[in-house]
Protein backbone atom coordinates (compact mmCIF):
# COMPACT_ATOMS: atom_id res chain seq x y z
CA UNK A 1 0.00 0.00 0.00
CA UNK A 2 1.44 3.35 -0.86
CA UNK A 3 -0.35 6.45 0.34
CA UNK A 4 0.15 10.25 -1.50
CA UNK A 5 -0.93 13.56 -0.23
CA UNK A 6 -0.13 16.66 -2.83
CA UNK A 7 0.85 20.14 -1.87
CA UNK A 8 1.68 23.29 -2.70
CA UNK A 9 -1.48 24.23 -5.86
CA UNK A 10 -2.55 27.48 -6.30
CA UNK A 11 -3.37 30.55 -8.13
CA UNK A 12 -0.60 32.50 -10.31
CA UNK A 13 -0.12 34.47 -13.33
CA UNK A 14 0.79 33.32 -16.19
CA UNK A 15 4.57 33.39 -16.55
CA UNK A 16 5.12 32.50 -12.71
CA UNK A 17 6.26 29.58 -10.75
CA UNK A 18 5.01 26.71 -8.55
CA UNK A 19 6.19 23.98 -6.61
CA UNK A 20 4.08 21.01 -6.17
CA UNK A 21 4.93 18.31 -3.56
CA UNK A 22 3.75 14.62 -2.70
CA UNK A 23 4.62 12.85 0.51
CA UNK A 24 4.49 9.27 0.14
CA UNK A 25 4.03 6.80 2.93
CA UNK A 26 3.42 2.89 3.06
CA UNK A 27 5.80 0.75 0.49
CA UNK A 28 9.46 2.05 0.62
CA UNK A 29 9.76 5.09 -1.52
CA UNK A 30 12.75 4.15 -3.58
CA UNK A 31 11.36 1.05 -4.79
CA UNK A 32 9.09 2.70 -6.83
CA UNK A 33 8.66 5.27 -9.94
CA UNK A 34 6.37 8.56 -9.75
CA UNK A 35 4.87 10.49 -11.49
CA UNK A 36 2.86 13.68 -12.33
CA UNK A 37 -0.70 13.57 -13.87
CA UNK A 38 -3.18 16.92 -14.52
CA UNK A 39 -6.58 16.59 -15.80
CA UNK A 40 -8.78 20.09 -16.79
CA UNK A 41 -12.54 20.43 -16.47
CA UNK A 42 -14.03 18.37 -19.27
CA UNK A 43 -10.76 16.77 -20.24
CA UNK A 44 -9.25 13.27 -20.09
CA UNK A 45 -6.17 12.98 -17.50
CA UNK A 46 -2.65 13.36 -19.10
CA UNK A 47 0.37 12.51 -18.52
CA UNK A 48 3.12 15.35 -17.56
CA UNK A 49 6.37 14.05 -16.07
CA UNK A 50 7.66 10.76 -14.55
CA UNK A 51 11.19 9.94 -12.58
CA UNK A 52 12.41 6.50 -11.96
CA UNK A 53 13.00 4.80 -8.49
CA UNK A 54 16.69 6.49 -8.08
CA UNK A 55 15.72 10.05 -9.87
CA UNK A 56 18.28 9.54 -12.31
CA UNK A 57 15.61 9.39 -15.47
CA UNK A 58 13.10 11.38 -16.10
CA UNK A 59 10.51 12.12 -19.46
CA UNK A 60 7.96 15.06 -19.48
CA UNK A 61 5.00 15.42 -21.93
CA UNK A 62 5.80 17.27 -24.92
CA UNK A 63 3.51 20.61 -23.67
CA UNK A 64 5.49 20.72 -20.65
CA UNK A 65 9.31 20.21 -21.60
CA UNK A 66 11.54 22.64 -20.55
CA UNK A 67 9.31 24.70 -18.67
CA UNK A 68 8.46 22.20 -15.70
CA UNK A 69 11.28 19.52 -13.83
CA UNK A 70 10.24 16.76 -12.14
CA UNK A 71 12.66 15.34 -9.46
CA UNK A 72 12.24 13.53 -5.95
CA UNK A 73 13.80 13.35 -2.43
CA UNK A 74 14.15 9.41 -1.37
CA UNK A 75 15.31 10.28 2.09
CA UNK A 76 12.22 12.85 2.46
CA UNK A 77 9.75 10.45 0.63
CA UNK A 78 8.92 13.15 -1.51
CA UNK A 79 8.50 13.92 -5.24
CA UNK A 80 8.57 17.58 -6.47
CA UNK A 81 7.30 19.17 -9.75
CA UNK A 82 8.49 22.78 -10.23
CA UNK A 83 6.82 24.58 -12.93
CA UNK A 84 7.86 27.65 -14.85
CA UNK A 85 6.89 29.94 -17.11
CA UNK A 86 2.99 28.79 -16.39
CA UNK A 87 0.63 29.46 -19.34
CA UNK A 88 -3.58 29.65 -18.70
CA UNK A 89 -3.99 25.88 -19.91
CA UNK A 90 -1.62 24.98 -17.46
CA UNK A 91 -4.73 25.03 -15.24
CA UNK A 92 -5.82 22.04 -13.99
CA UNK A 93 -5.88 19.56 -10.76
CA UNK A 94 -2.71 17.86 -10.67
CA UNK A 95 -2.23 14.73 -9.33
CA UNK A 96 0.85 12.46 -8.36
CA UNK A 97 1.01 8.62 -8.74
CA UNK A 98 3.48 5.64 -7.68
CA UNK A 99 4.42 3.19 -11.05
CA UNK A 100 5.03 0.26 -8.68
CA UNK A 101 6.19 -1.99 -11.19
CA UNK A 102 8.48 1.05 -12.77
CA UNK A 103 7.03 -0.05 -16.35
CA UNK A 104 8.12 3.35 -17.87
CA UNK A 105 4.67 3.69 -19.03
CA UNK A 106 2.77 7.18 -19.47
CA UNK A 107 -1.14 5.57 -19.29
CA UNK A 108 -2.54 6.91 -15.94
CA UNK A 109 -3.42 2.81 -16.18
CA UNK A 110 0.02 1.74 -15.45
CA UNK A 111 -0.15 3.87 -12.01
CA UNK A 112 -1.50 1.75 -9.35
CA UNK A 113 -1.63 4.35 -6.40
CA UNK A 114 -2.99 8.25 -6.61
CA UNK A 115 -3.10 11.03 -4.20
CA UNK A 116 -6.08 13.22 -4.28
CA UNK A 117 -4.74 15.92 -6.32
CA UNK A 118 -4.00 20.12 -6.08
CA UNK A 119 -5.74 22.54 -8.09
CA UNK A 120 -3.38 25.05 -10.47
CA UNK A 121 -4.67 28.02 -12.06
CA UNK A 122 -2.96 30.21 -14.00
CA UNK A 123 -4.94 33.50 -14.61
CA UNK A 124 -3.86 35.48 -18.16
Amino acid sequence: QVQLVESGGGLVQAGGSLRLSCAASGRTFSSYAMGWFRQAPGKEREFVARVSRSGSVTYYADSVKERFTISRDNAKNTVYLQMNSLKPEDTAVYYCAADLEGSGAISPRMFEYWGQGTQVTVSS
